[in-house]
């Protein structure tokens, strides 16, 4: 008779340690979206145009896009610890500065903060993730919280944002963070051991410098295309200095002793088709949420508390994806985990290219394809975590950690502006006729669908040829995890 093996269980520590870890990752990615709603009130208390809000987003965009890469490398140096901690406190004293502020320098100055203690913090708190979870089990649903506390906290933002201004005015979606802030600094403190920082590395400066640069013009076209068209000359002149500057960025990187992000890093089929997958899952349902926003109050004329509810479906979704991911991970393995996340977010987007004008009928294909979507995407959240960090030495982690951070972010950024445009062509869709919008809404969904289809198979792909690689000699097994050998050979 053959005994149950029990699933390996968090001890009291690693529960309080996971706790601390996983809200400041939730007040991380609140901080992305619970300003947005506040917006129109916060100008109007401070004098900021209209035409000049958008910078309360861009530069906190800016800052903590531009940054991860080399805030990671610096907490290798330093230790994670000393680094989270001061990105908790940076947090907290631009939050009490935004929620204090009289006046619109004050208040960008606290968001660029914001952004800057992002960076800082959201590589820390990966790798510390990876670093105090041994791969296996445990590690993989302590990434699974991870996963759906990042979706939540983006989702919710607007939401509770959307409340506190209404109910107590818009300094509160600065102060919110405050007394949480403050009491993951102080249980961070107590609780989280300290880590051996890589004394032996430097920061790469140059590289720092360039890869900074080309981040921030990245971001810059983005909001370009989003303002002045694709076609712009400013659009034009930014992506080109954007490449240009990723390319200056590789040759660097390929010639210093101690580079900030390991060419041989990004070149593992795992980091590179792991972070492929997670700008894709989170760039397409991000843009599948802002469709669906447009369709829900533009064709359906539906409220904005409805629209919500309708879209809170999206987060029951994510809700029971977290706690199936990670045992599917342990399964199937993540790489087949993230194909499946990838194809159920792709196929249920393309079933809303069938959306009508109807209430009902319109109202009822989102809600289930939302929730089927939602937990498509958190599988796929939790996974590319997995097999980007998989088979990583300890000194790799960090690196390995903001490279996900930063693809995070960038699917952020990135999927509202291109379905958009592809979507819209430029155009702006308050000013179309309702069936005009549901057509343009129809082939935003068709392209979502495509690029996630599309990542899916190149998942797959790399899922088939891993089975083909040559058994690790007995000479390299120190070099690589036996979590990274089941990826290999499963």
């Amino acid at each position: 008779m053959k005994t149950a093996i029990s699933p390996p269980l968090f001890s009291s520590r690693e529960r309080i340690i996971l706790f601390v870890l996983l809200t400041s990752q939730f007040m991380l990615s609140l901080d992305f979206s619970i300003v947005t709603v506040a917006l129109p009130a916060l100008g109007k208390d401070l004098g900021i145009a209209t035409s000049d809000l958008q910078w309360v987003v861009t530069i906190f965009a800016l800052a903590s896009t531009s940054l991860i890469l080399v805030m990671g490398r610096i907490a290798e140096r330093f230790g994670r610890k000393h680094l989270f901690l001061i990105g908790m406190a940076l947090l907290t004293v631009a939050s009490t500065m935004g929620g204090l502020a009289q006046s619109a320098e004050i208040l960008l100055t606290a968001r660029a903060l914001q952004g800057i203690a992002i960076a800082i913090t959201t590589p820390t708190v990966l790798g510390l993730l990876t670093a105090s979870f041994a791969e296996g089990p445990l590690r993989t649903k302590a990434l699974s919280y991870n996963g759906l506390l990042l979706t939540l906290g983006f989702s919710a933002g607007s939401l509770l944002g959307g409340a506190l201004t209404d109910l107590l005015g818009w300094r509160f979606t600065f102060f919110i963070n405050v007394p949480i802030g403050v009491a993951v600094f102080v249980l961070a403190l107590a609780l989280v051991r300290k880590d051996s920082p890589a004394s032996a590395t430097r920061v790469d400066l140059p590289g720092a410098v360039v890869i900074t640069a080309a981040l921030v013009a990245f971001v810059l076209w983005l909001r370009e295309i989003e303002t002045g068209g694709i076609a712009s000359l400013t659009s034009g002149l930014l992506i080109a200095s954007a490449v240009a500057l990723f390319a200056v960025f590789g040759l660097i990187e390929r010639n210093r002793a101690h580079p900030l992000v390991q060419v041989a890093l990004l070149a593992r089929p795992s980091v590179f088709v792991g972070n492929l997958g997670g700008i894709v899952t989170v760039s397409m349902e991000t843009a599948k949420a802002f469709l669906l926003t447009l369709y829900l109050q533009q064709v359906l004329h539906l409220s904005p508390l409805l629209t919500g509810l309708a879209l809170g479906v999206l987060g029951v979704g994510c809700i029971i994806g977290s706690f199936a991911a990670s045992s599917l991970i342990n399964r199937w393995g993540a790489a087949t985990t993230l194909t499946a996340g990838l194809a159920l977010q792709g196929v249920t987007a393309l079933t809303l290219v069938l959306l009508g004008q109807d209430l009902t009928s319109g109202f009822t294909h989102i809600l289930v394809a939302t929730f089927i979507g939602g937990f498509g995407h958190l599988l796929a959240v939790v996974a590319y975590s997995v097999v980007g960090t998989s088979g990583l030495s300890s000194t790799q982690q960090g690196t390995a950690a903001s490279i996900i951070g930063m693809s995070f972010q960038i699917g952020m950024l990135v999927g509202i502006p291109v379905i958009s445009i592809l979507a819209f062509a430029g155009g702006d869709s308050h000013v179309l006729a309702t069936g005009d919008t549901l057509n343009a809404l129809r082939f935003g969904f068709a392209a979502d669908a495509v690029f996630t289809l599309v990542a899916a198979a190149v998942v797959l792909i790399y899922r088939i040829t891993a089975t083909r690689v040559r058994p690790i000699d007995a000479g390299e097994q120190d070099q690589h995890s036996p979590h990274e050998l089941v990826e290999v050979t499963n």
